[in-house]
């Protein structure tokens, strides 16, 4: 199915984490990616500004190699880094252009609004000028990727109903996940009328090895399909779904994505069962009960980032992976602005208002614990 006017397989090559060596993309390694991934009928690219290289990798290993119009690519815009004027922003488009060198972009997004990220994009009033870069056919499709509330969301495409399409975080553990909302974040996109870009299917790794629970089951259903094509497939099946992005880092991850996508069909109904069940084992593992209403944030006097840090804490319980919960707790905590659970005060008012009832105070002496 055709979405935007573009038949687009199932699939988008993510170019955020390109193989490396000595630390250095590894631009002849993404060659054999790119020719791999196109041979097998995929056209969707997606790379970024903030990117560390990406651009310029995608420019030798794809732009410079293959004719223009056979493929797609999607880049971003992130006005809220180190932007001081409206002429700092635009340029980033520029660049953009520039180490791509691709002439135009069919997917232009303004990148990770939410929060304060959001009023950069409206305080250099970048929504106009990807309408105007559109109208002179420098951008076929206006996007953008989103990392917020639901309510935030619906705010934003009220507001401009000139986007066509947006790029959400969709997997199936994070479907009705508090912290995340994948499910209220789709439905609200659907609802305006956007095609939606999946990305994290596989939640940055983590669902290639979810918890042994969630394994067996899959493993039970189809001893030869991989952890991590349940998690693509669950995506991909979606309505109104453009591509999703996988972020394939080597050329092993590439042949395995392309064996179960290249010919995708929409999942029965003994597989969607089979994902439910997963869904259903992964709520039966005790994690913190935090709903992210996030009231406790209100009457902290010290403002202790407590969800933020109660989400790292369930992170690492379920994927048992401190890298990532640490790396978690540092976006969801400092990033934001909030404090560390080590500069809780113990004053207990936190737990006068919490609707789930957490001893909070415990729980965050034991998530420090866990997480130094």
């Amino acid at each position: 199915m055709a979405y935007l006017g573009e038949e687009i397989k199932k699939l988008g090559f993510g170019l955020m984490r390109l193989p490396k060596k000595d630390n250095v993309i590894d631009v002849e390694q993404v060659k054999e990616m790119v020719d791999r991934f196109l041979a097998a009928g995929f056209t969707y690219f997606d790379t970024a500004w903030v990117y560390d290289g990406s651009e310029q990798a995608t420019r030798e290993a794809l732009v410079d190699r293959y004719p223009r119009a056979s493929y797609q690519l999607a880049t971003k815009n992130a006005a809220w880094a180190n932007c001081k004027t409206r002429e700092d922003a635009v340029a980033q488009f520029e660049e953009s252009l520039q180490r791509t060198g691709a002439g135009y972009f069919d997917f232009y997004l303004l990148h990770n609004l939410g929060g304060e990220r959001t009023k950069a994009f409206d305080k250099f009033d970048m929504w106009s000028f990807v309408r105007e870069k559109k109208a002179e056919g420098l951008i076929r499709h206006i996007g953008f990727s989103f990392h917020s509330t639901p309510e935030e969301l619906e705010d934003i495409l009220r507001k401009h109903p000139e986007v066509e399409f947006v790029q959400l975080q969709i997997n199936y553990a994070d479907w009705e996940n508090p912290a995340i909302q994948s499910r209220a974040c789709y439905e609200v996109a659907r609802a305006h009328g956007c095609s939606v870009v999946i990305m994290e299917p596989v939640k940055g790794g983590m669902l290639a090895n979810p918890p042994e629970s969630v394994q067996e089951i899959f493993r039970a259903a189809d001893k030869d399909a991989s952890l991590a094509s349940w998690a693509i497939r669950y995506a991909a099946d979606l309505d109104g779904v453009i591509t999703v992005l996988s972020g394939m880092s080597n050329v092993e991850q590439m042949e395995d994505n392309i064996s179960y996508m290249k010919d995708f069909r929409s999942l029965t109904q003994k597989q969607r069962d089979t994902i439910q069940q997963a869904q259903e084992a992964m709520r039966k593992i005790p994690l913190i009960p935090c709903t992210t209403c996030n009231y406790c944030a209100k009457v902290c006097p010290v403002d202790i980032g407590i969800s933020g840090t109660f989400n790292s804490m369930n992170l690492l319980t379920l994927y048992r992976n401190k890298e990532s919960a640490r790396g978690e707790m540092d976006w969801l905590v400092t990033r934001h602005g909030h404090k560390m659970a080590d500069a809780c005060i113990r004053c207990g008012q936190c737990e006068q208002v919490c609707p789930q009832h957490i001893s909070i105070r415990e729980e965050l002496q034991r998530c420090m614990e866990a997480l130094s």
